[in-house]
This record gives structure tokens, sequence and C-alpha cells, in this order.
């Protein structure tokens, strides 16, 4: 999951067009959103920030070539840019280029972007290169710019399972099951844990707690059979 923020404001031409551009796209008339933009371009030249919505504009139609002369456009005019550093490295995560991603949000957060978003797609970026250590500080920084983000939260608690911090993975799962009961994959992990702790009666209700939510629920499905077989031997 990528989490893309809203289309940053422009001075002046898209005072009153940020509205109209977002419900463009929301609607999938890119060429009407496109328009705006390159107006508000053609408008405001040396405004790096035309060049970031533009560039994020490519970004959700998956024209990664364009998008990123877009973004390197926004950096050659303010290499202090964070959200044009964060387009990037949004636009290399999609790619699988998690290398190319991480320096790119490390550049952005460094450019003083202070959001949980940047921080849990650092994150991502990281467990994308297999390196879930090094994610953990910055999906728990995530959690605490934005607590209410239940998936920030969710792949926090799953790298803490990850890294074999089982007892600190349980706890952020049960916090998840507090604001969500019917959060299936939560259910599921929290039975894992139980299979861990050999408590195979309160793994088996995640897993059926977590199959009533999300029939289609393969692993809970298997973990349940799993579990029903070992009761019954």
């Amino acid at each position: 999951m990528i989490h893309i923020p809203s289309f940053l404001k422009l001075e002046r031409i898209l005072l009153n067009n940020n509205e109209m551009i977002i419900k463009y796209i929301e609607e999938k008339k890119f060429e009407k959103a496109a328009e705006l933009l390159n107006d508000a371009i053609t408008e405001n030249p040396n405004d790096p920030l035309g060049y970031i919505n533009f560039g994020n504009l490519l970004l959700h139609m998956n024209d990664y070539e364009r998008s990123k002369r877009f973004f390197d456009k926004a950096v050659e005019l303010d290499s202090e840019a964070a959200t044009a550093y964060y387009g990037l490295g949004n636009l290399y995560y999609q790619q699988k280029k998690f290398k190319e991603a991480q320096e790119n949000y490390q550049k952005a957060i460094q450019s003083g972007l202070e959001e949980g978003d940047v921080f849990y797609m650092l994150g991502m970026a990281f467990k994308g290169d297999e390196q879930d250590l090094l994610a953990l500080p910055y999906l728990l920084r995530a959690t605490e710019l934005n607590p209410k983000d239940t998936e920030s939260l969710f792949q926090y608690g799953l790298t803490l399972a990850q890294t074999h911090y089982i007892d600190e993975a349980k706890s952020i799962f049960e916090k998840i099951i507090e604001s969500n009961e019917k959060h299936a994959d939560a259910h599921y992990n929290l039975g894992v844990i139980a299979l861990f702790h050999e408590h195979p009666d309160e793994a088996l209700n995640h897993f059926e707690e977590a199959l009533s939510i999300q029939p289609d629920h393969l692993l809970a499905a298997n973990g349940k059979q799993k579990v029903r077989k070992a009761l019954n031997e």
C-alpha cells in the first residue's frame, strides 16, 4: 500500500481549482486534471509545486518516465522540495526499486517532511528490501504521527513479529482489535502468536474469528485445520 498525500495547494491560480483537480482525479478524468495543472505551471513556471502535483498525477496514472521528469524539475527549482523527493520515493517503490525509494524518502525527511506517510513508506521500502529490523523505527514513528492509521499499526505489529518481538507484536495486534474488532488479519496473527505460546484453544478462536470476518482467509483456514487436527490427535 502506497500512501500518497492529497495534492498540495498551489499559489494563486490553483487556490480555487485544487478541489476541482482532486474531483477530476477521483472521477478518473485525468486529462481535465492535467489541463488545470498545465495552466498552473504556465502561469508559475518557477513554482516547484506545480511540477510536484503534475508528477503525482502522472504517478497516479503509472506514467513513471514522465512523472520522474516532473519531480526532477521540481528538485532543480528547489533542492529542498521535500514532497518532490517523497514523490520520487513513491515512484521507485511502485517499481520495486527499494534502495532508490529509501534514498528519496530519507531526503524528504531531511528536507523537513515530518508526516506519518513518509515514515511509513520508508519502513515499507526497507521491508521490501528484506531489512525488517531497519524498518522498525520508521514504522514506529509512523504510528506515533498517525495513531489512527490501522495500516501503519498493523505493519508495525507484523514487522515486530517477523523480527521475533513476539510479545510486543501481540500487544499491537490487540490494540488494533480494540479499535477494529473486525480486522481479520490481526485476529489471524494473534492466532499464530497463541500457537507460538502453545495455546491452541485461543489460536482456534482467533482463526475462527478471522474466518467469520473474511471467509476466504486462506491462512486462517489453514491454521484452523491444523489446530483442529492437533486437538483431535
